[in-house]
């Protein structure tokens, strides 16, 4: 029930039909996953938003509040699905055995966990709306 990266954003409105391909090393790799998860990029968006930034001589705002806001919700949305089916799953025994089972008291304490990260996520959007 540990945290897990967060999921990627929706579709943007316009297609990209064009297709560049590059090759990185192990450790190239694992930092452009670790910086597109940061910002809730896919990789392939990460990419062509740093690429496109540097042609075009501007700064990429990877690390901007909302961008990290919108990662965190990403974030928080999918442990909420995850903590709904495991505390489903948990009150499911309940009703059909009369007893709890040993995986109650975890989805319960995973619930609480999400709900606060979810409430810090709703906390740091609102700091960055001006």
């Amino acid at each position: 029930m540990a945290d897990t990266i967060p999921r990627r954003r929706s579709r943007q409105g316009e297609s990209r039909p064009k297709v560049v391909q590059f090759s990185l090393t192990e450790e190239e790799f694992d930092e452009v996953s670790t910086a597109a998860a940061r910002s809730g990029l896919a990789r392939g968006a990460f990419a062509a938003e740093v690429t496109l930034a540097a042609v075009r001589g501007a700064e990429l705002k990877v690390g901007s509040p909302l961008r990290e806001a919108l990662a965190e919700l990403i974030s928080a949305a999918g442990l909420v699905r995850r903590v709904g089916t495991n505390l489903n799953q948990a009150v499911a025994r309940l009703n059909s055995t009369g007893q709890r089972g040993d995986d109650l008291l975890p989805a319960t304490q995973f619930c609480v966990r999400v709900i606060r990260r979810l409430d810090e996520a709703a906390e740091q959007l609102r700091r960055s709306i001006p």
